[in-house]
């Protein structure tokens, strides 16, 4: 259930502490120019029973401000900065009013989202280098890593100020390959939206092309065939899979136990290659689609238990390991109450004792009894283990429950509905592999795209990394790093 309040300015503080207090989170904060005002979505939610509360409030499309939720909310926070450095709506009495996505190239002044931004301008320096928060003191000296890194790894830049190998404080810069996604798809059909949403972040297409559709679907006011929500559970199971087991293997290679590394990526290409006869590509890309889903095939049963069991025995002997198990155990400790506060979501919150799961707040098809949600409170690299592995065992299942009963090769779509009906505003939330996804879209008139906000869940836990690193050491952070396995190109939008 979705309701919409207008609220005043001045209203917004209030009515979002009620909320929040009410056990609400903050899933999305966007940004509308209207012709007349600069209008600011705030999308909170809760459950279950699936709870979904939109606050609009105007601002002077000349003078935009609004006040800071930041200290009700720590992710309130870092949206209100990313609103500015897009937007030019200026978050008042923010305590930390630093630049979020701007780089020292941007020139002041020129805001990509507003619609009278023009194109791109030259690069400058402008504003100066990023003001890092430098740490003092006897013995005090800092190791900066990146934005270039070796390997595949994607851009982004660590400070570590240290003593000896211990890390007191870890800063990242991210927002290196910042596309414009936002921007790109204005204007676009909403079958042209499909493509852009699937290359959100590349490692999660059934995830964000699923909280499109959704999104689209209640913009338009589209029934989905119950098929095809079952269908669709199975792709972003399968997602999850091969996802999960790719990272118990990096896991236990920065550990030392490359062969095991070489098993959990040897496993994956069975799953890569199980994924192109399921949708096509190896990445499941053009599963999901508006309306409904497409298979080219099922899983084989039979096939996908063995795959299940090959990695309980990665996994069993990964644990069994003294080296492995001692060197998970204890390292870069992510607190209950930290994880809370920051707003963790996925397997990073599940790690540290937070059981949110939008399986089970936010179900877009029934689950059944084979959705069992693992949870772990030491928050350590050892519980983030944990909670992928038995994670896998879960998809196993729902991949099992969900296959039964359908056939393929097929197209489940639901039937088109009449030009103009719909709300012309929707929402989808999906439980994706790193965490819950969400998706916001506002169709023009015409029925094109005039606003798509998508929120990665890396956005949320890119701020638990530095948190779980205090009072570690410097060689804990390829470790670390890997057991949150956040995504660059998921936050930087």
């Amino acid at each position: 259930m979705r309701t919409v309040h207008d609220v005043h300015v001045a209203e917004l503080a209030e009515r979002a502490e009620v909320l929040l207090r009410g056990g609400h989170r903050l899933a999305l904060v966007a940004a509308h120019h209207d012709p007349d005002a600069v209008r600011v979505v705030y999308l909170f939610v809760a459950g279950p029973p699936d709870t979904r509360t939109e606050l609009h409030v105007r601002l002077d499309a000349h003078r935009p401000e609004v006040p800071s939720l930041a200290h009700l909310s720590f992710p309130a926070g870092r949206f209100e900065r990313e609103m500015r450095d897009l937007h030019g709506v200026v978050p008042l009495d923010h305590p930390l009013p630093r630049r979020l996505v701007r780089h020292f190239h941007w020139p002041r002044g020129w805001y990509p989202m507003r619609p009278d931004a023009g194109p791109p301008p030259p690069f400058s320096e402008q504003e100066g280098p990023y003001p890092f928060l430098e740490v003092e003191g006897e013995g005090v000296y800092e190791i900066p890593v990146g934005p270039v890194h070796a390997g595949l790894i994607e851009p982004g830049h660590f400070r570590f100020s240290v003593v000896g190998e211990t890390i007191l404080k870890l800063k990242a810069r991210l927002w290196f390959v910042h596309k414009g996604i936002e921007k790109l798809f204005q204007g676009r059909s909403t079958a042209a939206g499909l493509p852009l949403a699937e290359r959100i972040s590349g490692d999660t297409a059934v995830g964000h092309a699923l909280a499109y559709c959704l999104a689209v679907e209640e913009a338009t006011g589209t029934e989905v065939p119950e098929e095809a929500g079952r269908a669709r559970a199975l792709l972003l199971e399968l997602e999850r899979i091969h996802n999960h087991v790719a990272d118990l293997g990096m896991l236990c290679n920065d550990v030392g136990h490359g062969i095991l590394n070489a098993h959990a990526q040897r496993v994956r290409e069975q799953l890569l290659r199980l994924n192109k006869e399921v949708t096509g590509h190896r990445l499941l890309r053009g599963g999901v689609v508006p309306g409904g889903v497409t298979l080219r095939a099922l899983p084989d049963p039979a096939r996908l238990k063995a795959i299940g069991e090959d990695i309980r025995g990665i996994t069993d002997l990964a644990l069994g390991h003294s080296t492995v198990h001692d060197r998970f155990t204890g390292t870069a400790v992510l607190t209950t109450d930290a994880a809370r506060e920051i707003g963790c979501l996925g397997y990073a919150a599940r790690a540290s004792g937070l059981a949110d799961d939008a399986r089970v707040a936010h179900p877009f098809t029934l689950y059944g009894t084979q959705l069992d949600v693992p949870v772990h409170d030491s928050g350590d690299v050892l519980a983030r283990f944990l909670v992928r592995a038995e994670e896998i065992d879960t998809s196993v299942a729902l991949i099992g429950q969900f296959a039964a009963g359908l056939s393929a090769p097929a197209a489940v779509l639901a039937p088109s509905p009449a030009p103009g009906t719909g709300p012309r505003t929707g929402v989808g939330l999906v439980e994706g592999w790193r965490g819950t996804i969400a998706t916001r879209v506002e169709l023009a008139p015409d029925g094109t795209l005039a606003r798509v906000k998508p929120v990665d869940p890396s956005f949320f836990n890119w701020p638990a990394l530095p948190v779980a690193l205090a009072d570690t050491i410097v060689p804990d952070f390829p470790l670390t790093n890997k057991s949150f396995n956040l995504s660059y190109a998921g936050n930087d939008l």
